[in-house]
């Protein structure tokens, strides 16, 4: 029996749901019952009612999220060393430091941060609504983190105060991305669209048609008369886009870009997984309790 196949039949016995990231590889893109952004995986795990167990082929604070939303249910993670880099990045004590320095201000927090950090922030935000959440709120003053990228993009599209916390949080990925990358693959396909994710330096983005989450690229694939793309993200966003939008052509600004910790899963390791019952992941009651409420502020608008 083919390792696939066995990891079917094991999900119908556990009643289970495989959740995978856009940056995953190809083999557990084709296995996930769902694949999407960050925002569209918030989203999902709300809806999932009727399965006992998610495992989240993604990184740590994903599959944190989806304990935060679905308590009830077994939250598995393939390979608990899947952490993202970011998120690591930003301290609790640098978002009280940053409260007692700007008392006034709102908390605004992506996603792509630890449970515990969620549960200091007002509002959570992903890449594809970070100007909306801000715009929404009535403070003129807001903590941004953990990528400084974004706090800049969102801060040119808005008029409120944005400070960045900490001072040089970002993916390792989008710095990968440099403006040559974008500027030669133009001369060669010089009718292609220049999509890039906001976590990437500034002078990248200057290059881009569109700047947009993941799952906007997807969409921008789908949607634009364009045929060809210049992907300025994670490499297996282009899988994702060969597999469901096959008459476009992705082409990855730099085929370097590779998040090793979305690689850490395997076939393998999500059968195992599934077998096994581990690796659970769970949240301290306080903490998860505070950083749904973030959380569910941020659905709240989107669902508006």
């Amino acid at each position: 029996m083919e390792i696939q196949e066995e990891i079917e039949e094991i999900k119908k016995e556990k009643n289970a749901i495989i959740l995978a990231h856009n940056y995953q590889p190809k083999e557990i893109q084709e296995i996930a019952d769902f694949i999407g952004d960050s925002l569209e995986l918030c989203l999902k795990i709300t809806k999932i009612k009727d399965k006992d167990m998610v495992v989240f082929c993604g990184v740590d604070f994903m599959a944190e999220t989806a304990y935060i939303l679905s308590p009830d249910k077994k939250i598995l993670i393939p390979d608990p060393a899947a952490e993202c880099q970011m998120a690591h990045m930003l301290k609790v004590s640098d978002i009280k430091k940053a409260k007692k320095k700007y008392p006034d201000a709102a908390v605004v927090l992506y996603v792509n941060t630890l449970a515990e950090a969620k549960a200091e922030a007002d509002i959570i935000c992903t890449s594809a609504n970070a100007v909306e959440v801000v715009n929404s709120l009535d403070e003129d003053t807001i903590i941004f983190g953990p990528d400084r990228n974004l706090a800049m993009y969102v801060a040119k599209n808005t008029d409120k105060k944005i400070i960045p916390v900490p001072e040089d949080g970002h993916c390792y990925v989008h710095k990968m991305f440099k403006p040559e990358h974008f500027i030669r693959l133009k001369e060669k396909y010089p009718d292609a669209e220049i999509l890039v994710h906001p976590e990437c330096d500034p002078e990248v983005q200057e290059l881009a048609d569109h700047i947009l989450s993941t799952g906007g690229m997807i969409r921008r694939t789908m949607e634009s008369d364009s045929k060809e793309f210049i992907i300025g993200t994670e490499v297996d966003l282009c899988t994702r886009i060969e597999r469901e939008v096959p008459n476009k052509k992705a082409i990855p600004a730099y085929k370097e870009a590779i998040c090793e910790e979305m690689k850490y899963h395997s076939l393998k390791k999500l059968r195992n997984s599934l077998i096994e019952e581990k690796y659970e992941v769970k949240v301290p009651k306080k903490i998860a309790k505070k950083a749904k409420s973030a959380i569910n502020r941020m659905i709240e608008i989107f669902n508006k």
